[in-house]
């Protein structure tokens, strides 16, 4: 049988003792770098957390300034479209102006010489008519 006798109450303080020297080498410095680490991964997740918003903010005004040039260069595009075919509208309004004018001056021309060439015909149209009556009748008319 067992005697409970005064060596138990040693056994008693020598396991407390025991739990006490562990606890101070052994336990809490296990548990403060456990607590350490838990502390720098929620810190890397926080960091993370926030280089996730970060880029997501980031791409989203990236992607908005791409737009924005887009719109910008179709409208300087369209502008500059506008002005081409404006440009080419007076062009296109200068050379028919310029081709009137010349037709102009070619039907004047053209008027002109056939007015000539009518006088001078009408002058010889006489003569004309004495040869041919000449030619025909074989005597002067």
């Amino acid at each position: 049988m067992v005697n409970v006798d005064g060596s138990i109450f040693v056994q008693i303080v020598n396991f407390l003792f025991l739990i006490w020297v562990l606890n101070v080498i052994l336990y809490k410095p296990i548990r403060n770098v456990l607590l350490q680490r838990k502390g720098k991964i929620t810190g890397l997740e926080s960091d993370i957390q926030t280089c996730s918003q970060e880029s997501r903010k980031k791409k989203e005004a990236f992607s908005s300034r791409i737009k924005e040039a887009r719109n910008r260069g179709l409208k300087e595009k369209d502008a500059l479209l506008e002005a081409a075919a404006n440009e080419e509208k007076e062009m296109i309004r200068k050379i028919n102006e310029k081709a009137a004018a010349e037709m102009s001056q070619l039907h004047e021309k053209i008027a002109k010489d056939a007015g000539e060439v009518q006088a001078s015909l009408l002058k010889d149209v006489d003569i004309f008519a004495k040869d041919i009556g000449l030619k025909i009748l074989g005597r002067v008319v």
